[in-house]
This record gives C-alpha cells, structure tokens and sequence, in this order.
C-alpha cells in the first residue's frame, strides 16, 4: 500500500533524497566515513555548505548583501535573535498577528527587552484570515515581524504587508521554497529545514547585512555578524542536516525551481480546496483570498466524527491529518514532496468517507 505523509513538520522528503541518504550513509564519496561521521573542518564538509548555500542563492535569486546563515535551535530562537541583531535603534518592533507562531515571536522578542506592538490582530475570527494594516501606524520601528504562512491555522500571504522603509522580518518556515516571494522585499527570511527543505535540525536565515552591521557584544551563538564571518561554523553545525538540504535543493533545481513549485502546491491545493467546498460534511474555514498552498485546514464540527476519519485515513495509508491541538479538525499538509498522486488519494478517500457517513445517517 502507498503510504503519504501529511505531517506538518518533521515533514515528507522526496524519494530520490531519501536513496541518495542511504548510498551515502555508509561511506560519503568513498570516504570511508559515513556522511555523518565527517568532520565540518574538511574538505568534504566544505563542498557540502558551499554548494547548498549557492543552490539556494541561486533558486531565490538572493542578492550579494545578503548573508544565507545556518542556524541550529529552530525559528524560536531566531524570534530572539533577531531583536538582538536588528531591533537596535528603537528597541521597537511591528507585529500582525496572524495566529500561534506570531505570538511566540512576540513573547520571545519581549524576553531580550524590545518592546512589541500588535498592529492588527484576526484573534476575533479565530485567525480564519489574515490582518491587514489598514492605519499607516506613526510610531518608528526597527522592523515588522510577520508570519507568512500559518501552518496551525492554515493562512498565508500573497502580497507582503509594508510600512514605509521598515524592514520585514518574515517567519517564512512552512511556505519557504514552496511560494515565490522576491528576497528584496525582506530586511530577513528565516525558516527552519523540516518542512520543504531537509530535517529538524537547521535553520536558515537571510539577512540583508547592513541590518545587523551595528550590533554588539551579543551571546555568540545569536550573532549574526560573527556567524557571516565564520560562514555559519563558530561552533559545529548540524552537519547532516546541512547535508540533506544541499540535496533537497539540487532536487528542487531539477524539478524546476520555486516557481514551478508553487505552480504544483496550488494545483494539489486546488484539488482538495475543490472538494470541500463542494462537501456538506467538511468545510475549509479560512478565507478563500487567504489560504494557504501548503497547509490545508478543514473541519466536520464533529469531533467523534473527526476522529473515526483520522483512523480510517491511517489505515488507507494516509498519515499525519490530525489538526494541530490548538485548531483541532483535520489538516493536510501539501509541501514540495508531496506528490499530486498523494491529493488524489487523500479526496477519494474523503469522498467515500462522506459517502458512507451519509448512507449511515
């Protein structure tokens, strides 16, 4: 039986990546080491973190004054540093709260001593759309935190909120690589691996470099103009995490880019956004101008009814579309290496499942 995997992170990989892994485990370009083993002072190591950080320069067109870091510790550490690094000259950041993970940058920004200001907020709707600026806000600000996609509640942005100059820090982990966005319209992108690029462990941040250029006397490992010197190795960095996303994105080059990455997410999306706008038992909640191509959110309003769906779908050989704890319903998360096949098999699953309920009640 065809398993797929719906997971919201740690989330699926293309097949080849993952054969590639296991030719390479035992002995890493006849090394003798296994990739894990190699030390990231040589020469093998070397090649790896060059190439990757070149393939994703080259798929996001990343501008020479930008710096492409390697961070261990998730978004939720870089919801400290980059306050620490970027929020200098007011101490004072924007935010729109778009729904769990803006919070937490929000939470985590007020620990390190910047003050946060909500400019708008959709808690009202239960983050079933995003908020938009509608005040051109006074006040001066070192940046505007936003969350591109809200992988919890199913949202993202098209067109990216500004305010003025301000520069935009973006939490773009569950749509990076899988939505187009053009680099130059952010003062910083961050985004942890385990979604569309490689395994938990990584984090990538791009950062235009005169943002961080003044910073001073900062925790080592949340500095980003120490760790632009070191090319991301003050300390060891996750090796095989870095290893895997330099062949995620030799995949994504040969699949065709960003751009045809999103082309395949919305066609997948499409497809099942479709069939439950059609269903009378399930229903996508979230504003049709807002959803999200990569984490699609639906709902029975049943939750008995939810959870014999969530069995069945295991037994089909679907796995991971339990809603988030703090959603509930179901979700489906449709990144990069979810193929189209994955979609199909998951709506005639839930067709016949509406099916069925409905010949029982």
């Amino acid at each position: 039986m065809e398993v797929y995997n719906f997971s919201a992170g740690p989330a699926t990989l293309p097949n080849s990546v993952i054969q590639q892994i296991k030719d390479d485990l035992p002995s890493y370009k006849n090394s003798g080491m296994s990739v894990m083993e190699i030390s990231h002072r040589s020469e093998l190591f070397e090649e790896i973190i060059q190439q990757a950080q070149q393939d994703l320069r080259g798929l996001l067109q990343i501008p020479d004054n930008y710096s492409v870091l390697f961070f261990q510790g998730g978004c939720t550490l870089q919801f400290s540093a980059a306050p620490l690094n970027l929020a200098i000259k007011y101490h004072r950041i924007a935010l729109l709260d778009s729904g769990h993970w803006a919070i937490r940058a929000m939470e985590e920004a007020k620990k390190v001593k910047t003050t946060v200001d909500i400019l708008a907020s959709t808690k009202k709707n239960h983050y079933s759309r995003l908020p938009t600026l509608s005040d051109f806000p006074q006040d001066e600000y070192d940046y505007l935190h936003i969350t591109t996609n809200n992988t919890i509640e199913g949202t993202a942005y098209k067109k990216i909120p500004q305010i003025g100059q301000t520069p935009v820090v973006a939490d773009m982990s569950s749509n990076f690589l899988g939505q187009k966005y053009q680099i130059t319209d952010f003062g910083l992108v961050m985004a942890g691996a385990q979604k569309n690029l490689g395994i938990a462990g990584l984090t990538v941040v791009i950062v235009k470099n005169d943002l961080f250029a003044h910073a001073k006397n900062l925790p080592s490992m949340l500095d980003y103009q120490l760790f632009s010197q070191k090319n991301s190795m003050f300390n060891t960095p996750p090796v095989f995490a870095i290893y895997v996303a330099g062949l995620v994105l030799r995949w994504l080059k040969q699949q065709g880019g960003v751009l045809e990455m999103q082309k395949r997410n919305q066609k997948k999306s499409n497809l099942l956004y479709d069939f439950l706008d059609e269903s009378k038992l399930f229903t996508a909640p979230v504003k049709k101008a807002d959803r999200s191509l990569t984490n699609v959110v639906f709902v029975t309003g049943d939750k008995s009814i939810n959870s014999q769906l969530i069995a069945q779908a295991k037994d089909y050989g679907l796995l991971n579309i339990k809603g988030h704890r703090l959603v509930g319903g179901m979700r489906a998360s449709l990144y990069n290496a979810m193929p189209y096949a994955g979609v199909e098999k998951l709506v005639s699953f839930l067709g016949k499942f509406e099916k069925d309920y409905w010949g029982k009640h």
